[in-house]
């Protein structure tokens, strides 16, 4: 009895297995809508199916299907309410839905969204991605519903005790919100100090960016690119040259280099490197040059600030 049992539930098994391997491969190559197709035939035929149904509500979340999420993400809840995770993927559903609708209507679940997440906290003392999200939540929110700078701090002390580079990155993000720039770069720093990583220069140089001090992001690009040698930060530091109107020899160079090795892996298409180039042309008054790499960016990807860069070129 037993044996038959087994051989009738092998096929069933084997079906499983292959509907997972399938949909996590198809997310991994970031065919979201297959991944779908997949996962709600599997989940129909297997509701109580707790992996199936958190494949199906990431497969929905990547494709921005909030409501659709959040409903998989609460049959997850209410099937294991004490499980961390499950909380923390509900309430970023609903977090990432209040994004998109009226501030008013969005009021409607922000309670939702930061129960969720203080439960996760609470059932999960190192949950690291929670107490991201209620640092963020915190000071994101106006006073009037909630929102709290020094709740903003309580999560980013308890991620500071759990990883030191990850307090520092919140503290920094929490002080860069509060438009305190000086504070901000101290954590940054900090950071990098203490881990390095390319979120760590990141961080630091999207602040001096957005502060209009283009020497500095630059000089932290170059010191980030000694240590991790990627290719992407050549792209970054011909960005900041082009935008700023600044060492243009040293940022056509970086975009030439950037191009010259470009693979899928460094994330931002050819296109934008030609438009970057177009535009150090366009500063050194070389129409007929930047012409040519405007030309190249349109013909790989017809966008409006392409062609508005375009008729600036025309005008020179």
């Amino acid at each position: 009895m037993r044996l038959l049992l087994c051989l009738l539930l092998f096929p069933l098994l084997c079906i499983g297995q292959t509907s997972y391997e399938k949909a996590e491969t198809l997310i991994t190559q970031k065919k979201f809508n297959e991944a779908e197709t997949v996962l709600i035939d599997f989940v129909a035929d297997n509701p109580k199916d707790l992996k199936g149904v958190e494949l199906l509500g990431d497969a929905y979340g990547h494709q921005k299907k909030w409501d659709e999420a959040a409903a998989e993400y609460k049959k997850l809840v209410d099937a294991k309410p004490k499980t961390a995770n499950y909380h923390y993927k509900y309430g970023g559903a609903l977090g990432m839905k209040a994004l998109t609708i009226s501030k008013f209507k969005a009021l409607g679940i922000i309670g939702d969204v930061k129960s969720s997440f203080i439960k996760a906290a609470e059932l999960d003392a190192k949950h690291i991605d929670t107490r991201w999200a209620l640092v963020e939540l915190y000071m994101q929110l106006p006073g009037i519903v909630g929102g709290s700078k020094k709740k903003s701090f309580k999560y980013a002390n308890e991620l500071e005790a759990l990883s030191k580079v990850d307090g520092y990155l919140a503290k920094g993000y929490i002080y860069e919100y509060d438009d305190e720039p000086e504070l901000a770069e101290k954590y940054y720093k900090l950071a990098i100090n203490e881990g390095g990583s390319v979120t760590c220069y990141d961080k630091l140089t999207k602040l001096y960016e957005s502060k209009n001090n283009p020497e500095k992001a630059i000089e932290t690009i170059e010191e980030a690119h000694k240590k991790h040698k990627r290719n992407a930060m050549h792209y970054q530091i011909g960005k900041v040259c082009a935008e700023y109107n600044l060492h243009l020899n040293k940022g056509e160079q970086c975009l030439k280099t950037y191009l010259k090795h470009h693979s899928a892996k460094d994330g931002v298409p050819k296109s934008w490197a030609y438009y970057r180039l177009a535009q150090i042309y366009k500063h050194k008054k070389n129409k007929v040059e930047a012409l040519k790499w405007i030309d190249k960016a349109i013909a790989e990807k017809d966008l409006k600030p392409f062609q508005k860069e375009r008729e600036t070129i025309e005008d020179l």
